[in-house]
C-alpha cells in the first residue's frame, strides 16, 4: 500500500521503467520515481521518492495517464492530451523536438 495517497481514491495508474503516475477520482495526477528528462512533471529533474501532485493539472479533470520510458501522457476530460519528460524522436507530439 502507498500511504502518501491514503485517503486518496486511485482511478488510474500507469509505471514507466523507472517512473510512476497517477490518477485520483478528483482528476489530480501523482507522479514518482525518477525525475531525470522531466518525466515527473513537476518542472525540475529531482528523484521523488513518494507521490507528489503536479501542480500544473490544478484546475483541470485528468481521467487517464500512461508513462513511457522518460516521458508521460495526460488525456483531461475535455479532450486534451498532455505530454511531457523527454521528446526526443517526436514523441510528445509537439512538433518541437
Amino acid at each position: 500500500k502507498i500511504e502518501a495517497l491514503a485517503g486518496q481514491r486511485v482511478v488510474a495508474v500507469s509505471a514507466g521503467a523507472s517512473h510512476s503516475v497517477a490518477v485520483t477520482a478528483d482528476g489530480a495526477v501523482w507522479s514518482w520515481g525518477n525525475g531525470g528528462l522531466g518525466k515527473l512533471g513537476h518542472g525540475d529533474y529531482q528523484n521523488t521518492m513518494l507521490p507528489k501532485e503536479i501542480e500544473s493539472f490544478a484546475g483541470r479533470r485528468v481521467i487517464a495517464v500512461s508513462a513511457g520510458t522518460n516521458y508521460s501522457l495526460a488525456l483531461t476530460a475535455d479532450g486534451s492530451l498532455w505530454s511531457w519528460g523527454n521528446g526526443d524522436f517526436g514523441k510528445l507530439g509537439h512538433g518541437d523536438e
